[in-house]
């Protein structure tokens, strides 16, 4: 019988103060639906305004903001309405990302690389400047931050995702040696090929890019998955969830892949 975190009672999570980014749907939206049933306080931020609207409403979340995470005006927007609605902060999921371009290093434009590195990895950063100070406030707390299974594989024709998400990688460890004096934990979880309309897009981009169909690419995706499936989101929000808790409370500087064992990309 498998018991999903949401489900169950995760000690120290009633009433804490969580920052989600791109909590709107996909990964960010199951993160914030597992800590919301586990009595969390939330706050979100998003690029989609529906999504962001029909997210906060079913939530009830007591922030709830567009912000694009490469923008510092705007990540400096968003803490600071943290800030004033919730008096401070507990714990941050450094969710947001893009696939960004596929294609060959020959192919892919420099804008192209330039978006995706600044989404998924300096929106990182950004979102850690502005909330570690009020992390520190409260005396501690928790830092997750989304990588990928490509953070930990070579991947071909995705070469601004994985560089981005290996540094994620190299940023959650570095801060978890910085700030475990204040006690910051900061973790990374990595999820494989999660199930959804996004990583539809990506199979139908390769399987443009080397010329077979789309069938016949994610069958190979799949067929490089141990447990011969997709993972949903809501495997990565229970890690998020556990990691946050207290029952993570001596989990720091590590990467928590959710995805079913993917052995190569």
């Amino acid at each position: 019988m498998t018991v999903q975190a949401s489900h169950m009672q995760l000690p120290g999570l009633e009433g804490l103060r969580v920052a989600i980014t791109a909590g709107g749907s996909g990964i960010g939206l199951a993160i914030a639906r597992a800590l919301q049933a586990q009595g969390a306080r939330l706050a979100i931020c998003d690029v989609d305004r529906a999504a962001l609207d029909s997210a906060a409403a079913e939530l009830g979340a007591e922030v709830a903001k567009i912000a694009d995470v490469s923008d510092a005006s705007q990540v400096e927007a968003f803490f600071d309405s943290i800030n004033t609605a919730m008096d401070g902060l507990d714990a941050l999921v450094n969710n947001a990302g893009i696939a960004g371009p596929t294609g060959g290093v020959e192919d892919i434009a420099p804008d192209d690389w330039a978006r995706c590195i600044d989404v998924c990895l300096t929106g990182q950063f950004l979102c850690a400047h502005h909330a570690v100070p009020m992390l520190k406030a409260a005396r501690g707390g928790s830092i997750v931050s989304m990588s990928s299974a490509a953070g930990r594989f070579g991947y071909a024709y995705r070469t601004p995702y994985a560089a981005a998400k290996w540094g994620v990688i190299g940023l959650t460890q570095s801060l978890a040696k910085e700030l475990g004096p204040a006690n910051i934990r900061v973790n990374a979880i990595l999820p494989g090929i999660i199930e959804g309309p996004r990583i539809e897009g990506v199979i139908a981009d390769r399987a443009r890019q080397t010329g077979v169909s789309h069938a016949e690419m994610k069958d190979d995706y799949i067929s490089r998955i141990s447990l011969r499936r997709m993972t949903p989101p809501q495997d990565v929000a229970d890690m998020a969830a556990f990691l946050i808790s207290d029952a993570g409370r001596n989990l720091s500087g590590q990467s928590f892949p959710v995805d079913g064992n993917v052995e190569a990309l």
